[in-house]
């Protein structure tokens, strides 16, 4: 590959990213380690973390830890698999004051890291649907209902924080009657509906 080619390719790739990829999409691109070494000690690139890195000059995102720990969570086959949920999603979309001291992050319950978990993250292991997520900032969001349900299920937040935040999200669009009613599909989640809704009467 050229090295122009390269150069294209690879802003490409981390301009969808907020300016950051990973070693292996760099790799592919032909950069091998020496060549990303070099990046580095020119100031080219920014190494921000184990196997992430990030374009020095991009302008930066408007949540650039948000697609660092997003891309942390990638696989074996390098494609992120986590999804930010519970108490970072609620800030996302806006519907809380409270700035989370940690980030939350779904995962597939098979996730598996062979390093250690940073202090700032606080993984959760479930499933999470397509139809269950948005883009905001760039990287994946529970939407609002999903990151309602899930906070409600930990009982980390009062239910009249969390009644609110469901009122504000009707409000606001990011609640609609169809996806209330395709939730009420599960027992469950219908139940939990049913207090959200009880507690505005």
């Amino acid at each position: 590959m050229r090295r122009m080619d390269g150069q294209r390719g690879l802003y490409q790739i981390a301009e969808g990213q907020g300016g950051y990829f990973t070693a292996k999409q760099a790799a592919r691109l032909g950069y091998t380690a020496s060549k990303r070494n070099y990046h580095v000690g020119a100031g080219n690139w920014v190494r921000e973390h184990r196997g992430i890195y990030r374009l020095a000059l991009f302008p930066a995102p408007a949540r650039p830890d948000l697609i660092l720990w997003w891309l942390w969570t990638r696989g074996r086959n390098d494609s992120p698999q986590g999804v930010f949920s519970h108490h970072t999603a609620l800030a996302l979309h806006e519907l809380t004051d409270v700035n989370p001291a940690k980030v939350d992050l779904t995962v597939p319950p098979a996730f598996r890291k062979g390093t250690t978990i940073p202090p700032v993250l606080r993984l959760h292991f479930a499933d999470v649907g397509t139809s269950e997520i948005e883009t905001i900032d760039d990287v994946p969001v529970t939407r609002a209902l999903r990151t309602i349900v899930d906070v409600w299920r930990e009982r980390s937040l009062p239910e009249s924080s969390l009644r609110e935040a469901f009122d504000d999200a009707k409000r606001l669009g990011k609640l609609t009657r169809g996806q209330i009613a395709q939730a009420r599909r599960d027992r469950g989640v219908a139940q939990i509906i049913d207090s959200l809704e009880r507690g505005r009467r």
